[in-house]
């Protein structure tokens, strides 16, 4: 298995001597060829398996030119891709530019199915796993990964997660809502070389591969680790036995002066994934926005569905809180995955990164953080990818549409064990 990423912009052409100018079709058929060439003599001319095509906004009515050309140029066994507001590839995030991304992966032994689907196909929740079998096209038995990526305004995504978690609940699935459009119809989604403006597409993945996640929510805890005594849905009423304002309130107080500030417009809550868990560390807890206080009742209003007795803790975002959490998981996961021969002799071949658009140089002052942590501990490996407008990702043993996330897949051979 090899991967390979490359990213590109107007300005690329003009500084390689191509004056850059003509037609927008010209330039992007043009940007379309630079990249297969580079990303070719990346693969050492091998053409690649699985392809993921990312375009700025401003592309996104040239990209059935793009996928055209590509898929006849380097005919992948799946192709997918979208539109973005900020593009990742070639060792840089972009944002606010116009730009080109593409990654590629030879994976032998792999077989990949990639689809489309649309909201209305999407089977009723209480259906059979084989419906969604069916409508996928791969068995659970065979244990696929997924990577999805959706459109925010025609799709059901979180019902669609329930599901896939339901019928392959080994399988991971990652992925992100495309973005750069601003209402229906303005985002586009690709499959093969067909270019949708709704619903769903993605890849299957089977046989000798495996897909790990990260998933950096950006948050920090404080206050103390509470159990939900009473709550109606997305009302959080008392913690502990005490109204969950009150405990909110006596948390908030013992910050320092700089995190009440914060936590005046970047206050959460995380929702413990593991309830026997003795000591819960970043990762541990699926983080929600604390939306604001019912007036009638004077109860949280989260954006989960909470239930009794579930472990809850109040968390804090900023730029330093996403440095720390970012880098705690990937330090877990090098070790993990690695250990003292470190994760390239885990395999590890490539990486695509999810991020919301809210993170990147907008949180950090500065850009490529994201990509640069997982470099620090995975080393120079290929990552594609782009900003949405959410994120998908696991936490604990169930998948869920995040914000303010990076979700990582990352791709590796199976190990020994795994095979067998």
């Amino acid at each position: 298995m090899k991967w390979a990423s490359v990213l590109e912009t107007p300005a690329d052409l003009s500084d390689s001597g191509d004056e850059g100018q003509g037609t927008v079709p010209e330039l992007a058929l043009r940007l379309g060829q630079s990249l297969v060439k580079t990303l070719l003599f990346k693969l050492g001319g091998v053409k690649p398996d699985f392809l993921v095509l990312f375009v700025s906004p401003d592309f996104k009515d040239k990209m059935e030119l793009l996928s055209t050309y590509l898929q006849e140029t380097l005919a992948p066994k799946a192709f997918i891709g979208c539109t973005g507001g900020g593009l990742i590839g070639g060792g840089q995030e972009v944002e606010h530019k116009s730009a080109i991304a593409l990654t590629g992966a030879t994976m032998p032994g792999v077989q990949l199915k990639a689809f489309h689907i649309a909201n209305e196909a999407i089977p009723d929740l209480d259906d059979a796993p084989d419906a969604w079998e069916k409508l996928l096209q791969v068995k659970g038995l065979e244990e696929p990964s997924f990577v999805i990526l959706a459109d925010p305004f025609s799709f059901r995504i979180d019902a669609f997660v329930q599901g896939l978690d339901y019928a392959f609940s080994r399988s991971v699935k990652v992925g992100g809502l495309a973005s750069g459009g601003h209402k229906a119809g303005e985002n586009r989604l690709l499959a093969g070389d067909r270019v949708f403006r709704s619903g769903l597409v993605g890849v299957s993945m089977v046989g000798n591969v495996t897909v790990d996640s990260v998933v950096a929510q950006g948050c920090r805890a404080f206050g103390k680790v509470s159990r939900v005594t009473r709550c109606d849905r997305n009302l959080l009423y008392e913690l502990d036995g005490k109204p969950a304002v009150a405990v909110l309130k006596e948390a908030v107080e013992k910050l320092s002066e700089k995190d009440q500030k914060l936590a005046k417009d970047q206050l959460f809550i995380g929702v413990a994934m593991d309830e026997f868990k003795d000591k819960l560390v970043s990762g541990d807890f699926l983080v929600r926005s604390i939306i604001g206080i019912e007036p009638m009742s004077g109860a949280l209003l989260v954006g989960e569905v909470l239930r009794p007795e579930r472990t809850v803790q109040f968390h804090l975002r900023d730029a330093h809180s996403s440095a720390q959490d970012i880098n705690d998981l990937f330090s877990r996961y090098a070790q993990e995955k690695g250990g003292s021969a470190g994760p390239e002799d885990a395999g590890v071949k490539g990486a695509l990164l999810f991020s919301c658009l809210g993170r990147g140089e907008d949180l950090y002052g500065k850009s490529n953080h994201d990509s640069d942590c997982l470099r620090h501990y995975l080393g120079e490996i290929p990552i594609g990818g782009f900003f949405g407008n959410g994120e998908i990702g696991p936490v604990g043993k169930s998948t869920f549409l995040h914000g303010y996330t990076s979700s990582f897949g990352i791709f590796r051979e199976k190990s020994k064990q795994e095979k067998h």
